[in-house]
């Protein structure tokens, strides 16, 4: 009889917690995270350009907090998406390079929200090793649609799609036709057939396959542009055809040579160096740039739509952000890599209506603090393995999330030059010897609201008084005047290099 009351006891209370689950997993939120690749801070009209037209992502950040000043933690793919997911600093989740396989202790968020009852996928850009759809199954999706670009086409979906699809565009599907007078980046492609069309699309596809759940959804939706190469179909290809943008200072061997060595080597590493770029192609690198953003706002634009047109705009939080930014020749740099604020300093805007309250908030940031945030959004436990620090209760008026502890400073590293090996570079780590001759290329970043300051091991440093050098063109570390600075963040860093993974290397308690 005790058995059988028992029995029942559990049973009765098995389906009690059932029920919970179900319940808790009916008032969460749904997550859209989009993800653009290589997208400046100030490519967004509403950040203040005034030439580049966003308007679907200028609408969102009006019904967003829009993190005016959020900086990753590395100037790099793979590394600082990682940081966004794990919610760990690139030398705490260790995958520091391109193309190498993150670490298995490590959980992604997408695994921790399908262990909460999320129903999880992505479309577009993981940039994990290996680079298929299977492995990023694995990581915690339970659907996708990959799309990494780059030389791996052959376990594209997007790819496969292309040759059922247009088979006659598949073979070089980053061709260029320009005519006289037009973009010379103009895409052969049309843009019914390309990759940013077609990420967008099966975005919108998997929202609608998301609304015949019974589970909340997490959707990472993520493109692969604005980054190079510059090729953009029409209409966009034309959209700035007569729009003087303005470019960077023109480099020199001289200010280039005034550089930390480790920079240099990033520099010079490319069978083109950015200064030698001629300034008509540059200007059109920079209009195709700005063509290739606009057509994500137009995409973007169409899954905020459909997200309304499926009445899940109030129960989802939506999320744009980009994993780093893009020099385009600024500092003599094509691409991103170095700690120059166009590569660290990213757009981020987080909409949850009725939870978040919209304003423009200029608060200092990092993506280590991203997870977290998101968590503490939707009421779910923050890892004890997270780095990051929650703004949930900054951005939601004080109603949501835990304590908020505001930053005075925010970090970042990278490997300088990076570990590349590829058609046109040959840069592996040797042990001992370092990346193109660079012993020890790990830098470090910190960052203020009004200095920056870089070091290199063996290399040298750099400070930047970014309230009178916004540009970031005179290094003043090797100026007497500066010196208690430059001693103040040298200590910093090393406080936070002792204490960032202290909950890594301290047990709580004897196992006794």
């Amino acid at each position: 009889m005790k058995n059988e009351t028992r029995h029942k006891y559990r049973t009765t209370r098995k389906n009690q917690q059932n029920q919970q689950n179900q319940q808790n997993q009916q008032n969460q939120p749904n997550i859209l995270v989009i993800m653009a690749d290589q997208l400046r801070y100030d490519c967004m009209r509403v950040h203040g350009n005034q030439l580049i037209q966003t308007p679907h992502l200028d609408a969102l950040a009006a019904e967003s907090a829009d993190m005016r000043n959020c900086f990753v933690q590395a100037p790099v793919c793979v590394p600082s998406r990682q940081t966004y997911f794990t919610g760990r600093y690139p030398h705490s989740h260790k995958n520091r390079v391109n193309y190498t396989p993150l670490d298995e202790r490590e959980i992604l968020m997408q695994a921790r929200l399908k262990a909460a009852g999320y129903d999880t996928a992505f479309v577009g850009k993981l940039h994990y090793w290996p680079p298929t759809r299977e492995h990023g199954l694995k990581s915690g999706f339970n659907h996708g649609r990959i799309h990494d670009a780059a030389d791996t086409d052959q376990w594209s979906d997007y790819y496969c799609w292309l040759k059922e699809q247009a088979p006659e565009y598949a073979a070089d599907y980053r061709a260029c036709m320009p005519t006289p007078q037009s973009n010379p980046f103009t895409s052969r492609i049309p843009q019914e057939y390309h990759e940013t069309t077609w990420c967008g699309q099966e975005t919108r596809r998997m929202l609608k396959e998301r609304l015949s759940k019974d589970k909340p959804f997490f959707l990472f939706s993520s493109y692969w542009r604005p980054h190079s190469p510059f090729e953009v179909p029409e209409p966009w290809a034309s959209m700035y055809n007569d729009a003087d943008i303005p470019l960077p200072q023109e480099e020199t061997l001289t200010t280039l040579g005034r550089l930390p060595l480790p920079v240099q080597r990033l520099i010079f590493r490319e069978p083109r160096p950015a200064h030698e770029i001629d300034r008509e192609t540059l200007q059109w690198m920079y209009r195709s740039y700005y063509a290739s953003v606009s057509q994500i706002d137009h995409e973007v634009g169409l899954t905020l739509q459909t997200l309304d047109e499926l009445g899940l705009k109030e129960q989802t939080i939506v999320v744009f952000v980009s994993d780093h930014g893009d020099f385009l020749g600024e500092h003599g740099i094509m691409g991103k890599n170095a700690f120059y604020d166009s590569a660290v300093h990213v757009p981020l805007m987080i909409r949850y209506p009725g939870h978040v309250k919209p304003s423009a908030y200029q608060d200092l940031v990092e993506s280590t603090d991203f997870l977290s945030t998101i968590f503490d959004l939707i009421g779910l436990e923050v890892p004890y393995s997270n780095q990051g620090r929650s703004y949930a209760r900054l951005i939601s008026g004080g109603r949501i999330g835990a304590a908020y502890r505001e930053r005075s400073c925010v970090f970042a590293e990278n490997i300088i030059p990076e570990v590349i090996n590829d058609a046109e570079h040959d840069y592996p780590y040797i042990q001992g010897k370092g990346v193109g001759g660079i012993e020890h290329p790990d830098a470090k970043m910190i960052r203020t609201e009004r200095w920056k300051y870089v070091y290199y091991v063996g290399y040298g440093e750099e400070l930047y008084d970014l309230e009178n050098d916004p540009e970031e063109k005179t290094n003043i570390a090797g100026d007497s005047r500066f010196l208690h600075q430059v001693r103040e963040f040298r200590d910093t860093l090393l406080d936070w290099l002792i204490t960032a993974d202290e909950s890594d290397q301290i047990a709580p308690r004897w196992m006794l």
